[in-house]
């Protein structure tokens, strides 16, 4: 469960984040705080994973708390809240990081679509230590993009090697048979499907008798086949 702090100067629309993040129980509100600088010291000591940040605030305005926690490490992702239109002040908050923003008045709908893009953004990377191209699209841009096949491979035979695949893992001897392709070209579709689409993972097996091979399945994108385990 996601931990999140609101901060919020005025009531109402505090009581409302907390409403619309209640409701998706991926979330667990921690705190609301009316004064950034009140929140300051509470988010640099305690887990946090999400703040929802107004702008317009006395004392410190939500760009100058996210600066300083920039400033003294914090890398806490941010969605912001707020009634402020102004181009500079998004582009110095986009560079800051933020997830999101979201301009007052919101609909329910559109603070879901942030508290959503934070999630898929979080389940993007969670566990990796590389990406590819298909995960940096998920990341930036909120419509998928389907990455360019490259010259000398054809979608066609992507798919039905992609068919292939979520039958069971397979090596690259195996799929070049049952396609008609050579061994080297089957591999291409293969390292194409495993580093650019991430349709496909791989891993080496060992039991096989003689030397060891790699093998490959097919993942499925929303709800991901376990990989087999290791021998």
């Amino acid at each position: 469960m996601y931990k999140v702090v609101i901060v919020e100067d005025d009531y109402m629309i505090s009581m409302l984040n907390r409403s619309f993040t209640e409701r998706d129980k991926r979330f667990q509100v921690l705190g609301e705080f009316s004064s950034a600088k009140k929140a300051l010291p509470y988010v640099l000591s305690n887990a946090v994973d999400l703040i929802i940040l107004d702008v317009y605030m006395p004392l410190m305005n939500g760009a100058e708390f996210l600066r300083e926690l920039r400033m003294l490490g914090s890398k806490v992702d941010v969605i912001v809240v707020t009634a402020a239109h102004e181009i500079d002040m998004l582009n110095e908050l986009l560079k800051m990081g933020i997830t999101d923003y979201v301009i007052k008045p919101f609909t329910a709908q559109r603070f879901q679509q942030a508290l959503d893009g934070f999630c898929q953004q979080r389940a993007t990377l969670e566990g990796k230590d590389r990406i590819c191209q298909s995960d940096v699209d998920k990341l930036l841009y909120t419509s998928p993009v389907r990455p360019v096949v490259p010259k000398g491979l054809q979608e066609k035979t992507l798919e039905k090697i992609r068919r292939e695949l979520s039958q069971e893992e397979q090596t690259c001897e195996l799929i070049a048979g049952k396609t008609g392709l050579s061994v080297v070209t089957a591999r291409r579709y293969l390292n194409f499907l495993l580093e650019e689409a991430c349709d496909v993972k791989s891993r080496i097996k060992y039991d096989t008798g003689g030397r060891p091979s790699v093998v490959y399945w097919l993942v499925e994108d929303v709800e991901s086949r376990q990989a087999p385990a290791k021998e």
